[in-house]
């Protein structure tokens, strides 16, 4: 489970949210400035709370009444940003076990084979990054980040530099990653179509409040509530 209450102040604008999700793919949903970004850097440990607990499974990542904020590097939460952030002198094998060697894990064949299989990228493996198509390099970045064992996979609007057609390619492979990889997600985008076909719980933002919390179903709703 995913426990978040926090509040944050930045400059005119707050962001004060509160929930609890066992889904598998957290939705964080929202116009641009909701404050999804903000938070998704809190669960990440980029940016403490002013106020409140952050905890995953019962283990507490930031609670401010007890001066705990564990530093990002130990939170063992792998990011994936809306640009892949690949090392460009780095060719996508050694992009790949990046996370794998700063975390000090040992080299785990089985995860390595089920991963690249998973994401279709054992063909890239001697390749650089300038040589792939957008939606390789995201395949790549999310390979990257569940190589390094994490226990919650943060997804910051991963389609959204994408054209149409790179995002319809990649779009399987989050949703196998949903129903293969056993590893629970928190997905951001504004998006409510890319968020019928991922989330299995939403949060529904807008200008740093939840205006809802459910399945699925609140999207219609919530979009509604949240225009303009």
């Amino acid at each position: 489970m995913l426990r978040v209450d926090v509040t944050k102040n930045l400059g005119e604008f707050a962001v004060e949210v509160s929930f609890a999700s066992e889904g598998r793919v957290t939705g964080l949903f929202g116009a641009s400035g909701a404050g999804k970004t903000s938070l998704v850097n809190m669960i990440a440990g980029l940016l403490p709370p002013d106020r409140g607990v952050i905890a995953i499974d019962g283990d507490v990542l930031d609670d401010t009444a007890d001066g705990v904020h564990i530093p990002p590097h130990r939170r063992r939460i792998g990011y994936v940003f809306q640009d892949a952030r690949l090392f460009p002198h780095l060719d996508i094998r050694q992009n790949l076990d990046y996370g794998r060697r700063m975390n000090r894990l040992a080299e785990d064949p089985a995860l390595w084979a089920r991963v690249t299989d998973l994401l279709d990228i054992g063909g890239l493996l001697d390749r650089r990054p300038g040589k792939l198509s957008g939606g390789e390099r995201q395949r790549v970045a999310l390979g990257r980040a569940l190589l390094a064992q994490p226990r919650l996979l943060l997804l910051d609007e991963p389609l959204g530099s994408l054209d149409e057609d790179r995002k319809v390619e990649i779009l399987p492979y989050l949703v196998r990653l949903r129903d293969e990889a056993n590893v629970p997600m928190v997905y951001v985008s504004h998006d409510s179509g890319e968020m019928r076909q991922l989330a299995t719980q939403v949060v529904m933002l807008r200008r740093g409040r939840v205006i809802a919390f459910g399945g699925v179903e609140v999207l219609p709703l919530a979009a509604a509530s949240s225009a303009g």
